[in-house]
Order: C-alpha cells, then sequence, then structure tokens
C-alpha cells in the first residue's frame, strides 16, 4: 500500500514508517520538522510541510495515489497545552480538520490517527476500557476527543473509515538503535531517568510520594513504541473490512510506579539514579492503566514487550549513544 505518514519524523511515527517499510508498503513522510527530526526518516521520501497548509496537503496528495494516512502530528505537552490553548488547538484540531478536507478532496477514505489516554480524564476505573467516559482536564486531551469527534462525523457523513489508537504511556526505541526517543524539552518519565543515569539533563525528580499506590508514587502503564507500530499495522488491516470509526486502548495492562521504572533503570543500566522528592503535580492521577481486551479481541494484537526491563534496555541503548 502506499501510506501518508503525517508526522513521520517524530518519535512514534518515525518507528511507524520503520515498521511500514519492514512490511513493504511504500511511505511519504510529510512533517514541519518543527519537533521531529529530519535525521529519523530513514525510509520512505520525507515532504516537509504543515498540515496547516491545506496547498501544502494538497500537493501531496497530488505526488501519487494514497490508499491511507496515519495521522501523527500534535502539539502534545500537557503543561504547554494548559498556557498555550489556542496553539493546541489550531495545531491539533484545526490541522486534523484540514488533512481531513484534503484528504476527502483527494478520495482518500482511510486513516488511523494518534489519540491519548488523555482523553479520558481522571480514572474512574481501574483498569481504563474503551467504555470509560471521556472528561478530559487540559487543552491536549480536549484536542484530541475533539479529532475523535471529527473522524467520528465524517464517517457518518462522507464514509470515512477511521481508527483512533489511545496511548497510555510509549516508551522504548528501536532494537537496532536507530531511531529513538529525542524531545526539547523532555517531558517523559523513562528518557529523564536514563539521562540522569547519564550524568546528563536536570536533577531527577519524583513528583509526589504520597499518592494512595504501593509505593506512594504515580502508577502508569508503558507500551513499547514498536508495539504501537504493529497495533497500528493491525489497525490499518481492519479497515479494509470495517467502515465506520474505531477506537481501541493501547497498553500493557500493567503499571509500573514510578520507583519501580527508576530501579529497573539501575538495573539496566547499572548504575545508581539519584532522585528527590517533589510536590505532586496538578492533573496527575494515581494510576494509569489500560485495558487492552478490545484491541486484543478485534486487531488481534497482543505487546510483545510486556517486561519493563525489556522496554527500557532499547531505550538504555539509544540514549547511550542517540543518532540525533
Amino acid at each position: 500500500m502506499r501510506i501518508l505518514v503525517c508526522g513521520g519524523a517524530g518519535y512514534i511515527g518515525a518507528h511507524m514508517v520503520k515498521c511500514l517499510a519492514g512490511h513493504g508498503h511504500e511511505i511519504t513522510v510529510f512533517d514541519n520538522l518543527a519537533s521531529g527530526h529530519r535525521a529519523a526518516v530513514q525510509w520512505g521520501t520525507l515532504v516537509v510541510g504543515d498540515v496547516l497548509d491545506r496547498a501544502a496537503l494538497d500537493a501531496v496528495f497530488a505526488l501519487q495515489r494514497h490508499d491511507a494516512v496515519m495521522h501523527f502530528c500534535a502539539r502534545s505537552l500537557v503543561g504547554e497545552s494548559v498556557v498555550e490553548p489556542y496553539a493546541c488547538y489550531r495545531n491539533n484540531v484545526v490541522g486534523t480538520l484540514t488533512l481531513l478536507e484534503a484528504m476527502r478532496a483527494a478520495g482518500v477514505d482511510r486513516i488511523v490517527f494518534s489519540s491519548t489516554a488523555a482523553v479520558f480524564g481522571n480514572p474512574v476505573t481501574d483498569p481504563i476500557d474503551e467504555d470509560h467516559p471521556t472528561a478530559p482536564i487540559n487543552p491536549y486531551g480536549a484536542s484530541k476527543r475533539m479529532c475523535e469527534r471529527l473522524l467520528e462525523d465524517a464517517a457518518v457523513a462522507y464514509g470515512l473509515r477511521a481508527v483512533a489508537l489511545r496511548y497510555f504511556n510509549a516508551a522504548g526505541a528501536d532494537p537496532a538503535g536507530r531511531i529513538g526517543e529525542s524531545h526539547q524539552p523532555e517531558t517523559h518519565l523513562i528518557p529523564n531517568v536514563l539521562r540522569a543515569a547519564l550524568g546528563q539533563g536536570p536533577a531527577l525528580k519524583v513528583f509526589g510520594d504520597d499518592y494512595p499506590t504501593r509505593d506512594g508514587t504515580c502508577v502508569r502503564d508503558y507500551v513499547h513504541v514498536d508495539d504501537l507500530a504493529a497495533a497500528h499495522l493491525a489497525a490499518l488491516a481492519l479497515l479494509a473490512d470495517r467502515p465506520g470509526f474505531h477506537a481501541f486502548n493501547l497498553g500493557n495492562g500493567t503499571g509500573f510506579s514510578v520507583r519501580e521504572v527508576i530501579a529497573a533503570a539501575e538495573r539496566v543500566s547499572g548504575r545508581r539514579i539519584e532522585c528527590a522528592s517533589a510536590p505532586r503535580r496538578a492533573g496527575d492521577p494515581p494510576t494509569l492503566v489500560a485495558s487492552g481486551a478490545r484491541a486484543r479481541e478485534q486487531l488481534g494484537w497482543r505487546p510483545r514487550y510486556s517486561e519493563l526491563d525489556a522496554i527500557i534496555e532499547t531505550a538504555w541503548r539509544w540514549h547511550r549513544a542517540p543518532a540525533y
């Protein structure tokens, strides 16, 4: 198939491109390189452009017939979304609408959309399945839920076939070390823990040690980025037979606390990692763990990386010698 990967120079998008290339698909990467990396595009053809630019989208669709789109472009920093909500909504919602309009004009009717567990807000059940209420508590989560609604409405009105994949905590890197996680600023726990192990970056802080969890720190569900890519591939196959809009939660179904992540990183790196306790951050629920039952049943998807140490080991390999 010919796949347009919007945001294919970013962390998850680049791993998706690697996966698609490994399965023989022809890929065009469309990315404005604002947070992605040119060096991460090691497969397919890169077209530099922005999803807010309708003319640029029309031009890339005119290059050749595309069978489907995978959409990873987003402003994804929660804190930034609170401070700059207009920028978040413009990029995430208006950008997605512009992309969908360009797809319709080009006759492309299949899309796999990168969503997030942030659409759920504060959890009322554990684990979280797809029937959990969607009540996002920040503009980032709200913007992604708005995009899901766009996809739902487009499925009814225009016959769009769409899957939204709600990630919990993406982690890890290409086991061969070719691509990995590189954000500026870095807000994710595992890369910050590994940077601390390498003596890089600011001192490591544990935000909140008095949560009602087994060790007082927040518990999260970590899923390897290659497993996320495999789920996207399965979603693409689903769209061949299933019209309409579909949403799936993607996680391992097992939660690990902040202190357990630090301990696992110490085992993998063989280094002592110093950290200091800090006050809780607003909006951090004690526990966020996914139920992957629907993805197992309907996508046939099961994460290959179920052990935290194995996930962190691939990230450690990348962080010791990052290529970009």
